[in-house]
């Protein structure tokens, strides 16, 4: 099988999954219908008369405006409780004192010498709490859905009706100051902007600095109708720091400063608005459904009385929405059309001295505004979509019709009509709740083609995998015609539905092309696959999985169906690699193969034959099942606790060194992680050493031997400026600062050039054999000049090797008083296994830069781990040769599972909250600019470092066996009556290793080797999508689907993208090693024939 025949045919099953999780991504993850219609003073809202004559006063539009100017400050993660005083407890619970409490001083202070004049509300948040969607919600009205999280990174202009868009028809004046996603919200939409870089959350002063540089000066020279500051300092500081540190104190003191400078300066027509965003977790992450982000603080007031009625005794909660028909209404506006919020009536019941008849006339009046704008907004959308659900939809319209009808009659006959208004109020209250309920629900319709479509061709590309695995290794299966055939069918189809779709005038689906091309191509796979060879074989050889691996894989399968076991999943899988663990060293005790240090199992020719006995006792297994155990249990410290376990206490190994206080626990922990990192680079350069790979002069070589210890040296110094950094001199601060910019890119670039160079020439072998050294050995070939085909090359390489040992073996011999010498660099016994190690090495370094400090531990951790389980693993897999060679699926269900154990020991979970923001800084603390595809591949390769990691070292399954046949020489092969002359046969003639060498006896097996082995790592890792696909489309209408099933979905998916990816580069890193093989016995078969 030809080696470009093996990746196409990864590459083309890796297809068929991206098709199935975009398809069935389209019909779960649905935006909803944005209509593009604009609310206006010249078109009411609905029939009747507008309060108050609203349209024929000067300024006003639907009703007359309280005030002309209003000043909004927005201050990020600003959370409810961030607002409440010290003294805040709960009833019959001890006081507690917390940094943030207490600091916003001047709102409690207004709200009780002023109780009219202000209000404090809780703002109930609809997920997901991304400033983005937040920006959205508070100018329109609407509610963004889940998908939109998505582009937090790329903020695009918001095509609907919102209050920007009606101030600026208005003809006010907007001044802005603060994050610049603004900027891409409303373009060109301020008369006057200070635009400041957002998403460095890292830097806590520079927007909140600039903010407060312009904010009174403008106030002052009163150029501007709207002012709105947007504030970063909290929320930074929550993701550098978290809620409980002493700088999220000062933030908070300096944000009541602000507010009462502004308080001191607002006039009577001005209103203020303080609100936050979004809340913020204990850990100070945001971006989910839990209580702590859902609820953020909402603070009114305007220099004249407002409120009639006293302070409640508990804030009011309201939803967040409700800030956008409440502010349009207050200064005059037309409510944006798309808006679903309800307008909060305590703000238009009048001043203090206001009649109780008159205020409740006011509410009812701007109630009913309300409701007539979002009657009509139903009424547009549901005739657009089908989106929205008909029964509820006709019981909302009649109730809003009989409200409606209450409410003319009442301003008809207004005098003794107290009960009857207070129920035409109850009743449009009802009305809006409802639609606002409605939407929420209809904004979460699935398309169910789609989903099952998506889910059957994920589970079709499951059984393909699972029987090719199988058929991989037979002799004489024809892959070649069963690639091209069904290729060729699938690109028919795609041309086909290409083709109707242009006659007939529809919009390509880009999604839907590709679904299209992969069915085709499956289909005809499975039938001209089945027909001509799958019927030849017992329906059981197509299902190979052991027993017990199988129960361990569908009890992990199951779990992701069980919205508890997900949120456990970091304890789970522990469990599970540990029970794997046991069940490896139990099956080799009972099957008697405890044979670490390998043995080989059968001769490299001939028919087979026992085993020698084992060379170690049990032991030696048991203890390295006993080190794995423990290497996973270590690993299990470094956690992250999910929301939903309030009594759990993440680790605090997992913060960045620059958040701890001591400066003798920082300096000894900086200790262990530099520790850590050389013990790592000192790990691998032993090894590669003791398989003889770090001799030769060649450049992967030498920059094996100079380049990891200077990425290692970068990387201790860039910890230790990011660690220090506040604590830098101030004359000294723009070095460390140009230091912590070139320092990550010098690394990465090293491990870019070492990767380079070690795909330019991946084997490097050094011979100094002596002038007068004899001849141990004739090379004999069956042709002349250099190899003309595979089958020649085949031939003579076994041969050349064996050559090459003995020749070097009568050097050493002659030479041993002088010492051992060494002859090759990467030695051809373990020729590919050091080249994926060295890839793996050159990976790790850019990886940890992109991690806090002590995740090194981790990662030392993971390489000890990974030996321990290779080493396991080979001592129960047999050596075959000249072949069929297979890895077993107890191995490749262990390194999968160990894959994920990492991911969550690197303090990961699969929940948006939990996202290491920071990496997108690491090299870039100035931020990214315009750009947006770097922070987000940042950010993706420290979420997803162990996926590649483990996928780009899924080879070393299949080559560590032969790898562990080093441990000692063997005999040569003994022909039966030769025992005598075995006997007395001198030292010198007992046979050296092959090694990794025998994959080359049978290139063909080896082919199929490595094709097997992907096939099934992508078998283990597309069930695992597919059963969270099932899960979330199967509980799609459960309490928890978007805060824990869709969430695992997303981030299976894409852990499975970049899997893939990786498994397919180390594949070809394998074939590109095995290309240089062949290349370099090519050359030396003419020099010796010369």
């Amino acid at each position: 099988m030809q080696k470009v025949l093996v990746l196409l045919f990864l590459a083309w099953i890796c297809f068929l999954f991206y098709a199935g999780i975009a398809l069935f991504t389209s019909g779960f993850l649905l935006t909803r219908l944005e209509l593009t219609n604009y609310s206006s003073c010249q078109e009411p809202p609905g029939p009747g008369p507008l309060p108050w004559g609203g349209r024929g006063e000067s300024g006003a539009c639907w009703m007359a405006s309280r005030f002309s100017r209003v000043v909004l400050v927005l201050i990020d993660a600003l959370r409810f409780d961030f607002a409440q005083p010290q003294g805040s407890h709960v009833p019959g619970e001890p006081p507690v004192s917390l940094p943030f409490l207490g600091k916003l001083g001047s709102l409690q202070r207004i709200l009780e010498i002023q109780p009219h004049h202000a209000r404090l509300y809780r703002s109930q948040v609809d997920p997901p709490t991304t400033t983005m969607q937040r920006l959205k919600a508070l100018t329109t009205g609407s509610l963004p859905t889940f998908i939109d999280a998505g582009s937090n990174f790329a903020s695009h202009s918001i095509v609907e009706d919102n209050l920007i868009k009606q101030l600026t028809s208005a003809g006010r004046r907007l001044v802005f100051m603060g994050d610049d996603t603004w900027k891409d919200l409303f373009p060109g939409a301020f008369s006057q902007a200070f635009f400041f870089p957002s998403f460095n959350v890292r830097d806590l002063h520079t927007v909140d600095n600039g903010i407060l540089e312009h904010l009174y000066p403008t106030m002052e020279n009163g150029e501007w109708d709207v002012l709105i500051a947007h504030f970063l300092g909290v929320d930074h500081c929550g993701h550098k720091h978290g809620p409980h540190h002493p700088e999220m104190a000062k933030k908070l003191s300096q944000m009541d400063q602000v507010i009462q400078g502004l308080v001191e300066r607002l006039e009577n027509d001005t209103l203020l608005v303080v609100a936050g965003d979004h809340g913020m977790t204990m850990n100070g992450d945001h971006g989910g459904d839990s209580e702590l982000e859902v609820s953020a603080a909402l603070f009114l007031y305007s220099p004249t009385a407002l409120f009639p009625s006293v302070l409640p005794e508990e804030p009011e909660v309201v939803p967040q929405i409700s800030l956008v028909p409440t502010l349009a209404l207050l200064l005059g506006l037309p409510i944006p059309f798309a808006n679903i919020g309800e307008v909060m009536t305590e703000a238009f019941s009048g001043n203090k001295d206001s009649q109780p008849h008159s205020s409740a006339l006011a509410q009812a009046s701007a109630l009913h505004l309300n409701a007539q704008q979002v009657s009509r907004f139903l009424h547009t959308y549901s005739a657009a979509t089908q989106d929205l659900q008909v029964k509820e939809l006709q019981r909302l319209q009649s109730l809003f019709s009989k409200a409606s009808a209450d409410f003319h009659r009442l301003l008809q006959n207004p005098q003794g009509a107290e009960t009857t208004l207070q129920a035409v109020i109850a009743e449009l209250q009802q009305f809006l709740r409802g639609a606002r309920a409605m939407c929420i629900e209809s904004w979460a319709q699935f398309s169910l083609v789609r989903m099952a479509v998506g889910a059957t061709l994920l589970a079709a590309a499951c059984f393909l995998c699972l029987l090719a695995s199988q058929w991989a290794i037979s002799p004489g299966f024809p892959f070649r015609p069963l690639l091209l055939v069904p290729v060729a069918w699938g690109l028919a189809g795609a041309i086909v539905y290409t083709g109707l779709l242009a006659t007939t005038g529809l919009k390509l689906d880009p999604v839907v092309l590709g679904a299209v091309a992969a069915v085709g191509s499956l289909l005809s796979f499975l039938w001209k696959a089945w027909a001509g060879w799958g019927t030849r074989r017992p329906l059981a050889a197509l299902l190979p999985i052991p027993g017990p691996v199988f129960i361990l894989l569908l009890l992990r399968w199951a779990a992701f169906f069980s919205d508890s076991f997900v949120i456990a999943e970091a304890r789970a899988t522990p469990f599970l690699l540990g029970s794997l663990v046991l069940l490896l060293v139990a099956q080799l005790h009972w099957e008697g193969q405890l044979l670490p240090p390998k043995l080989l199992a059968v001769p490299r020719l001939g028919p087979s034959t026992p085993a020698g006995p084992p060379r170690h006792s049990s032991m030696h297994t048991l203890g390295l099942g006993v080190g794995l155990l423990l290497c996973t249990r270590l690993a299990g410290l470094f956690h992250r606790c999910p929301e939903e376990t309030p009594a759990c206490r993440s680790s605090p190994w997992l913060s960045p060194l620059a958040s701890m206080v001591g400066g003798r626990a920082k300096n000894l922990w900086y200790g262990a992680c530099v520790g850590a990192l050389f013990a790592l680079l000192a790990a691998v350069r032993l090894w590669l050493r003791r398989y003889g790979n770090l001799k030769s002069p060649e450049p992967p070589v030498l920059f094996v031997r100079w380049g990891l210890p200077l990425m290692a040296l970068g990387t201790a110094a860039y910890w230790a400026l990011a660690s220090g950094a506040d604590e830098a001199p101030p004359r000294l601060r723009a070095l460390v600062a140009g230091a912590s910019v070139v320092l990550p890119r010098a690394v990465a670039g090293l491990a870019a050039s070492g990767l380079m160079l070690l795909l330019w020439k991946p084997v490097t072998v050094l011979m100094k054999a002596g002038a007068n050294a004899p001849r141990t050995r004739t090379v004999l070939t069956p042709f002349s000049g250099p190899p003309a085909s595979q089958a020649d090359l085949d031939y003579v390489v076994p041969q050349i090797y064996r050559h090459m040992q003995e020749m070097f073996r009568g050097q050493l011999v002659r030479t041993s008083s002088q010492g051992p010498l060494t002859v090759a660099a990467y030695q051809l016994g373990s020729v590919y296994s050091a080249a994926v190690v060295t890839a793996l090495t050159l990976l790790t370094f850019p990886l940890l830069l992109l991690h806090a400090e002590r995740i090194s531990l981790v990662f030392l951790l993971l390489f000890l781990q990974s030996f321990l389980l290779l080493h396991l693993l080979a001592a129960g897999i047999p050596i075959t040769t000249p072949g069929p060679f297979t890895v077993p699926w107890q191995a490749v269900s262990a390194w999968a599972l160990m894959a994920t154990q990492t991911f969550y020991s690197t303090g990961h979970q699969p929940v948006f909250p939990a996202i290491h923001w920071h990496a997108a800084f690491v090299g870039f603390p100035e931020g990214h600019g315009s750009s947006t595809w770097l922070p987000a591949l940042l950010v993706g390769a420290n979420t997803f470092a162990s996926h590649l990691l483990f996928s780009v070292g899924c080879p070393l399954l299949l080559l560590w066996p032969f790898l562990c046949e080093s441990q000692g020489p063997r005999k040569k092969r003994q022909t039966p009556g030769n025992e005598a002359e075995a006997r007395i046969r001198p030292k010198e003639e007992e046979e050296e290793p092959l090694m990794e060498m025998r994959l080359r006896d049978a290139p063909h097996h080896f082919s199929a080797a490595l094709l097997q082995l992907g096939l099934k790592y992508l078998f283990v890792l597309g069930v695992q999508i597919l059963a969270c696909a099932l899960a979330a489309s199967i509980l799609r209408r459960h309490l928890m689907v978007w805060k824990v099933f869709a969430p695992k979905f997303i981030f299976e998916a894409v852990g499975f993208i970049v899997s893939s990816v990786g498994l397919i580069l180390g594949i070809a890193l394998v074939m590109r090693v095995d290309g240089a093989v062949s290349s370099w016995f090519k050359h030396l078969v003419l020099t010796q024939q010369r």
